[in-house]
């Protein structure tokens, strides 16, 4: 079970990291698919600078969960996860409920539970 979620784990990781490096080198493209329309120069440098930290960091924190079957590192994709699903919820109470509003939210709760899921199988590894 524990190789089975180091593995999922993983995916998460690459998944995410495979996000941010498409705002850090097609940060146009990247944000029509996130419904967001940067301002000029200096909107896509932020896509690439902010989108891209958000992406990689949360990945790179999986990646070494899963490398070290470790619990410590998962903290960090789980409340970045976490902040950003909270933040939907928020928009949906305060903004409407678009079909378009629940497709990310089911994969940010996904990779929740697989983190979650994750921390568990790794409580009893000592590292």
């Amino acid at each position: 079970m524990r190789n089975l979620m180091r593995a999922m784990v993983g995916l998460v990781g690459l998944f995410n990291i495979g996000l941010g490096m498409a705002f850090l080198f097609d940060p146009a493209h990247s944000v029509a698919r996130f419904f967001l329309t940067p301002g000029g120069t200096q909107g896509l440098a932020t896509v690439r600078a902010d989108f891209t930290a958000f992406f990689v960091t949360g990945g790179v924190f999986a990646l070494l969960g899963a490398w070290r079957c470790a619990r410590a590192p998962l903290a960090v994709p789980l409340s970045l996860l976490g902040i950003a699903i909270g933040g939907r919820c928020l928009s949906l109470i305060l903004d409407g409920t678009p079909a378009s509003a629940f497709p990310p939210m089911v994969a940010e709760a996904v990779m929740i539970v697989v983190l979650l899921l994750a921390r568990r199988s790794f409580a009893d590894v000592a590292r």
